[in-house]
C-alpha cells in the first residue's frame, strides 16, 4: 500500500493568519513585532549601562515568554544599482555620465568583494489559550465555516476576539518596554506577517535576477 506523500503545508505549524495574528495548528496565537536596531558601541559607557539595566528590568517584568528572533541575509543592492542606472541616463553632461558610471563601478565591486549583511529583529509575542478540550484545538476553525449556524459563528467569532485581547495586552507591554530601552518598534500587520513566513520558506526568492533595461 503507497504511503500518502505529504505536502510543504503539512509541516508548517500554522493554521492561518488572522488580524496579524499567527494562528497555530495546536491552537497558540503569536503576534510579532518588528524592532530598530540600536548602535549599542556608540553609546557612552554610562549610556550602556543604562540600557543594559533597562533591558535588564524588562525581561524580569515579563511574566511570559518571548522569542527574539534575527533575519539575517545578505543586502541585494541590485535595486540600488539600477536607480543608479537611471540616473546615469539623465545625466546630460559627459563628465557626470563618467562620474556616475565610475560610482556604479564602484559600487558593484565593492559589494562582490565584501560580503555585506543586511539583518532584521523581531520579537515574538505568545498566547496559548486555555484548552477546555484536549482533543480539540481551542480555537480551530476560527474562521467560521459555511456550515456554522449564525449562532455558532458569533460564539467563534467572540472567542477569538477575547483570545485576540489578551495577546494584544502582552503586546503593549513588550512594546513599552522596547521603548523605554529606546528601541522603536511596529507591530506587523497580516501583509506583513505572510511577507516575512513567504521569505523565511522561499529564500530563493531574493536571488532572482532583476532585469536593468
Amino acid at each position: 500500500m503507497a504511503t500518502q506523500q505529504k505536502t510543504t503545508q503539512d509541516f508548517v505549524p500554522i493554521q492561518e493568519i488572522r488580524d496579524g495574528i499567527v494562528i497555530l495548528k495546536n491552537g497558540g496565537m503569536r503576534s510579532i513585532i518588528l524592532a530598530a536596531s540600536l548602535n549599542f558601541a556608540l553609546k557612552s559607557s554610562d549610556e550602556q549601562s543604562a540600557i543594559l539595566m533597562q533591558f535588564q528590568n524588562f525581561l524580569n517584568s515579563l511574566d511570559f515568554s518571548i522569542q527574539i528572533f534575527i533575519q539575517s541575509k545578505k543586502l541585494d543592492i541590485r535595486p540600488y544599482i539600477a536607480l543608479l542606472e537611471d540616473r546615469y541616463k539623465e545625466q546630460t553632461t559627459e563628465l557626470m555620465k563618467i562620474q556616475v558610471r565610475e560610482y556604479i563601478e564602484f559600487i558593484k565591486t565593492f559589494v562582490e568583494s565584501t560580503n555585506i549583511m543586511s539583518k532584521s529583529f523581531f520579537v515574538v509575542i505568545p498566547y496559548d489559550p486555555p484548552i477546555m478540550n484536549s482533543s480539540k484545538n481551542p480555537i480551530s476553525g476560527m474562521l467560521p465555516h459555511k456550515d456554522n449556524t449564525e449562532k455558532e459563528k458569533t460564539s467563534i467569532e467572540e472567542k477569538f476576539q477575547e483570545y485576540k485581547s489578551q495577546l494584544e495586552q502582552r503586546t503593549a507591554v513588550v512594546e513599552q518596554g522596547l521603548i523605554r530601552c529606546g528601541i522603536r518598534t511596529a507591530e506587523l500587520g497580516t501583509e506583513e506577517v505572510v511577507e516575512l513566513f513567504y521569505k523565511i520558506f522561499n529564500p530563493g526568492e531574493t536571488e532572482k535576477p532583476i532585469q536593468i533595461s
